[in-house]
């Protein structure tokens, strides 16, 4: 009996033992669960956070690009619009030039007709008005507004050199 009784209390101790054991375990397993939830949790987040950085990369690519092309378009336009410019300023002098040569020749015909006739007096504003209409007047084609309005200007000068 004394040995069952020795057995018994050696039994007891094994499962006092192994009752402690299962309780460190189960608070160490505890533990480890809290731990996995809050890596987890901690995971997730930066799973988003990666999402976002990945997203705001993709905008900030786009972005660049768009910002390339508007640079090309704008350089681009930046040439195109210097051409244009210079060719006005061509143009302009052709026109210019073109406009002295052109009223030097009426000037020329003009007082040319003048000596012949025998008037070898010097040109009058009204003179030089006269002929810049005639010229003007011949010269005005579809009616243009800007030409309309320098002949209505002229014939209000000439009739102010008339009366």
């Amino acid at each position: 009996m004394q040995q069952l009784r020795a057995e018994a209390d050696e039994a007891q101790k094994q499962v006092e033992e192994l009752q402690a054991k299962v309780k460190t375990l189960e608070q160490e397993n505890l533990g480890k669960a809290q731990e996995i939830t809050s890596l987890t949790h901690r995971n997730s987040l930066l799973e988003a956070e990666v999402e976002k950085l990945e997203t705001g990369i993709k905008e900030a690519k786009a972005a660049a690009s768009d910002s390339a092309q508007h640079g090309i378009q704008n350089e681009t336009l930046q040439r195109r619009l210097q051409l244009l410019e210079e060719e006005a300023e061509e143009a302009d002098k052709n026109l210019r030039e073109t406009n002295e040569k052109y009223d030097l020749y009426l000037f020329g015909i003009w007082g040319l007709r003048l000596m012949i006739k025998g008037y070898a007096l010097p040109m009058s504003r009204l003179d030089i008005t006269n002929v810049k209409f005639r010229l003007w007047k011949r010269l005005v084609i579809n009616g243009r507004r800007s030409m309309r309005r320098w002949l209505r200007n002229m014939h209000r000068h000439r009739r102010n050199f008339m009366n």
